[in-house]
Formats: structure tokens, C-alpha cells, sequence
């Protein structure tokens, strides 16, 4: 079928699936999207809503990797490649792109892999094994190598062998496996896996976000490659980095709101695991 018509039957169904959705979730949507962007409760609703309908678009998107990999260029125009490229022709080690949850982050995987770049997709292991084998078999149809979040000695065995280590880092994560710094004026426990990484291995985080376009194609943008600062106190250096991505992914929410994915529980950490006088000390 006609791509085209593959994307209004993913819409249609991700409206349906809206329709059903329980109330907590989609109200945790809305006060979420209330609480970083000040808006009306309509407008929440709205975004809320608009950000859900588009996962259906991305899914029908990745059942459409075999017909896509045969053309990629014409469904995703890469803006800064030349920033990899050119790292990747001068350098033997391979280094970080950071993204997050906002457009479809399944294609974008793809669309690294299709314009050459060696990219390993960081995943986390899904609960059903029949939906685990079915994802990643599809990511690595599209090009890309996959290794799980706990597969640490792996990454840095490819990070040396010249790969690229791709990080979606907006989810939340337990205490011990982040760091807290603000997002949306909020403190937020973020992940820090790009940062240390960057400064164990002297490599560069090469920030990429994607947009939808009207036409419903998509535009991959390839920031220049950040270098973590290496001072005798790591911790403040992995934290400093920490929030200077955090401020580029709320960046790019501000900029396409409809776009991120505003259902996950994105402060329960902050929530369950830490008292409010001890998160404005780790601030």
C-alpha cells in the first residue's frame, strides 16, 4: 500500500486508541504539558492529544522500514551530516548522538544507518520477548546494530571500533542511574550516560533532533559535537554536560510540543525516590 495511506490508517487507529486511553494517563499528559509550557487546559489537551495520534504514524513508519531503506533521502533530509562525517573520517573511535522521545526516534535510527553512519541503538528490553524480537529485528533490517541498556562493556568495545552509540535520553531513570538538574524550570533526574561516556573515552555527544514536515516527510538536524570538560572533580563535569543537553531537548519540545512524547511519567523518580530537601541540595 501507498505509504501515504499507510500513515492516515496508523492516525486513524492512534485516535481510537486516544478515545480508550485511561483517564490517569492522559490526565498525567496534561498536567504535564501544563506544568512545563504554561498553557490553558485546552491547549494541554490539545497537545496531549496530537502527540499521541502522531505514535500511530510512527508505527506504521516502521513496518514500512523495507520499503523506506530503498529511498530514504526523499523521506528524511538530513541537515549537518558533514558534522559526522567528517568526524568519522578523521577520528578511529566512534562517539555519542543524543536525541530524544520527539518525532519518530525508530526512523531516525534508520535515516543514521541509510547516510552511512555505523549506528549502535542503545534499547531497553521490552517485557513481551515477541515484541522485543519484532523491534529489533526491524531496527537492524533499517541498518542499524542493536545492544541492550545493560550491555555497558559492549558499547565501549564499539565505541573503540569506531561505532556510533545512539542515546535517547529524556526518559526517567531510577536514583542511582542519573542525575538531578533542571528541565522546564523543574528539577528532573536525568540520565548521564552520554556525558560519561564523552568524558571517559575523550569523545565528542553530537546532539540530533527530527521534525515532521507538513508534507509528512521528516528533517534530521546534526548539531556540532560537544566535548565534555575534564576537570579534577568528574562529577560536576558529567553534571555540567548532563544540563547543557537537557537544555537542548527542552529546546526542542518548546519548538514542536506535538512531537514529544508527553505520556511517560517523566518526574516519578523525582517523585518516589527523593524528598524535596534533598533535591534542592543535589540541584
Amino acid at each position: 500500500m501507498p505509504l501515504s495511506f499507510c500513515l492516515k490508517i496508523g492516525r486513524a487507529l492512534a485516535k481510537l486508541i486516544w478515545i480508550f486511553l485511561p483517564s490517569k494517563r492522559k490526565n498525567l499528559a496534561k498536567e504535564n504539558i501544563s506544568r512545563c509550557l504554561k498553557v490553558s487546559p485546552v491547549e494541554a489537551a490539545r497537545i496531549a492529544r496530537a502527540s499521541t495520534i502522531q505514535m500511530g504514524s510512527l508505527f506504521m513508519e516502521v513496518l514500512s522500514f523495507p520499503k523506506l531503506k530503498k529511498n530514504m533521502a526523499a523521506h528524511v533530509k538530513v541537515i549537518g551530516l558533514e558534522n559526522l562525517t567528517r568526524y568519522k573520517n578523521s577520528s578511529t573511535r566512534g562517539a555519542v548522538i543524543m536525541t530524544c522521545h520527539s518525532d519518530n526516534w525508530e526512523l531516525m535510527g534508520g535515516a543514521f544507518a541509510q547516510n552511512g553512519i555505523p549506528l549502535v541503538g542503545v534499547a531497553k528490553k521490552q517485557k513481551s520477548a515477541g515484541a522485543d524480537k519484532f523491534i529489533n529485528e526491524w531496527r537492524t533490517l533499517i541498518g542499524m546494530h542493536i545492544t541492550y541498556q545493560s550491555s555497558v562493556r559492549e558499547m565501549y568495545k564499539m565505541l573503540d571500533e569506531g561505532h556510533f552509540i545512539g542515546l535517547i535520553m529524556d526518559q526517567d531513570v531510577g536514583r542511582t542511574d542519573g542525575v538531578i538538574v533542571k528541565f522546564f524550570d523543574q528539577p528532573t533526574n536525568f540520565v548521564t550516560g552520554a556525558a560519561s561516556m564523552s568524558r571517559f573515552r575523550k569523545i565528542p555527544i553530537f546532539p540530533a533532533f527530527m521534525h515532521k514536515n507538513s508534507d509528512g516527510t521528516h528533517t534530521l538536524e546534526i548539531s556540532a559535537p560537544l566535548m565534555v570538560e575534564r576537570t579534577e572533580d568528574k562529577h560536576a563535569d558529567i553534571k555540567k554536560m548532563t544540563q547543557t543537553l537537557a537544555t537542548l531537548i527542552e529546546s526542542h519540545v518548546r519548538k514542536y510540543p506535538e512531537e514529544w512524547f508527553w505520556l511517560h511519567d517523566r518526574w516519578k523518580s523525582i517523585r518516589e525516590e527523593f524528598e524535596p530537601e534533598e533535591v534542592e541540595k543535589l540541584l
